[in-house]
């Protein structure tokens, strides 16, 4: 199982990486929110992926009775998928604020503080 879901994250993060560097601000946009889905899944795995009961422990007990389940790695993908929800949020007002102003969503159309009259600015050095 760890293996399908480890080949699985690095799809996901090959296909979210091609989309970041594309040059359309929607491509971008759902590049991000895959790229933070590799990374929630990678948490998952790196908790351990296996079938144990939950971590309850019974009141006569001062420590669990058998093996339990690892519940740090669910509490820090909840918490995860809450931010990557509302910084795609963000992303997206952007991206459509963007448009809306620019009138393109292509980034090399996007030339506010480089008129298409002027020479491009050096690209290395």
């Amino acid at each position: 199982m760890e293996a399908v879901l480890s080949i699985t994250v690095g799809i996901f993060f090959a296909v979210g990486i091609y989309l970041i560097l594309s040059k359309h601000i929607i491509r971008i946009l759902l590049g991000v929110t895959i790229f933070g889905n590799a990374v929630n899944l990678t948490i998952f795995t790196a908790g351990r992926v296996v079938r144990e009961v939950p971590p309850i422990i019974p009141e006569e007990l001062d420590v669990p009775a058998s093996i339990t389940a690892n519940p740090l790695p669910q509490a820090l993908i909840l918490t995860a998928i809450v931010i990557s929800f509302s910084f795609f949020a963000f992303l997206l007002v952007l991206a459509f604020r963007a448009y809306q102003e620019l009138g393109t969503d292509d980034t090399d159309g996007m030339r506010v503080a480089e008129p298409e009259r002027e020479e491009l600015p050096p690209l290395g050095y």
